[in-house]
């Protein structure tokens, strides 16, 4: 593997650092959700279709779907995924996080 492909996305997840235990467990759970999908271009919908998981995960939430969006939006401000279109992101090196 390019070391400097290691390098740059390792420096992408830095941000995690600084949020707090339950921000950095959205994140990370919405990363996985994002790994589970087997596309590299996906869409809202395809996340959406982890939301009752994620319920059970975190019951106290009743807006799931909006959590989801922001976790989609500080993930696309990271550059570890890209806004194609409305609805429509791509995994940006994803593979290597």
């Amino acid at each position: 593997m390019n070391q400097q492909i290691v390098k740059e996305t390792f420096n992408k997840t830095l941000f995690l650092r600084s949020k707090s235990k339950v921000a950095k467990g959205w994140i990370l759970d919405i990363m996985h959700c994002i790994d589970l999908i087997k596309k590299e271009t996906f869409t809202l919908d395809d996340v959406y279709k982890f939301e009752a998981k994620l319920k059970l995960k975190y019951p106290n939430n009743n807006f799931i779907k909006d959590k989801i969006r922001q976790q989609l939006q500080v993930l696309r401000d990271k550059g570890i995924i890209e806004f194609v279109s409305r609805g429509k992101y791509k995994k940006i090196n994803y593979g290597n996080i």
